[in-house]
Parts: C-alpha cells; sequence; structure tokens
C-alpha cells in the first residue's frame, strides 16, 4: 500500500487549503483514513479521521474548520481546511489502518501559514 500527499503549501491567516491522499495498492479492509500533523519537537497528533462507513472525528483544534472527505472510486482521502491559523503550520501526513492490524503513512506535506 502506498500513500501520496499532496496540497500543501504557504499562505496567510485565513485563507485555505486542501491537502489530498491518494491510495494505491491491496486497499481492501480500512478501518479508517486520517490527517495527523507534526511540529519540530512535538509529537503527531491526530487532526481528523474518517471511518470506512463514513463516520468522521477531529480534533477540538480544528472543528468548524477542516473537514475531512473521502472519494471512494479513487480511493482519495481529502482535508479541507479553511480559517487557517499560523498555529495549524505543519507536516500533514495521511494515514490508513486496516482490519489485519497494518498501519501506512504518507510521505508528509508542508503547510506554512503566515500571520
Amino acid at each position: 500500500v502506498q500513500l501520496q500527499a499532496s496540497g500543501g503549501g504557504l499562505v496567510q491567516a485565513g485563507e485555505s487549503l486542501r491537502l489530498s491522499c491518494a491510495a494505491s495498492g491491496s486497499i481492501f479492509s480500512i478501518i479508517d483514513m486520517a490527517w495527523h500533523r507534526q511540529t519540530p519537537g512535538k509529537q503527531r497528533e491526530l487532526v481528523a479521521r474518517i471511518t470506512s462507513a463514513g463516520s468522521t472525528a477531529y480534533a477540538n483544534s480544528v472543528k468548524g474548520r477542516f473537514s475531512i472527505s473521502r472519494d471512494s472510486a479513487k480511493n482519495t482521502v481529502y482535508l479541507q481546511m479553511n480559517s487557517l491559523k499560523p498555529e495549524d503550520t505543519a507536516v500533514y501526513y495521511c494515514n490508513t489502518r486496516f482490519w489485519d492490524g497494518n498501519n501506512y503513512w504518507g510521505q508528509g506535506t508542508q503547510v506554512t501559514v503566515s500571520s
């Protein structure tokens, strides 16, 4: 399984970005797909998750601003990020978990929000 993340960049506070993560390979029996983020010196944190049934969950810090969605036909998950803040600056990673216990990560995409 390979995850290819894209869509990061440099924006000003208040602007929007949409991240994409395309999954390829043997992608049956997925539990969920998620976006995490990490800044230097800090642990990676969960930003948003969407299950195979379509249920979603968000970190409190992004609720109301970020939205996770998926296109099952394209095996792609998206993270729409609105009203971005400087504290959203991080490397964003997509992740997928399988019922067989496997867990895969994408390569990360940098999001930088200037004030």
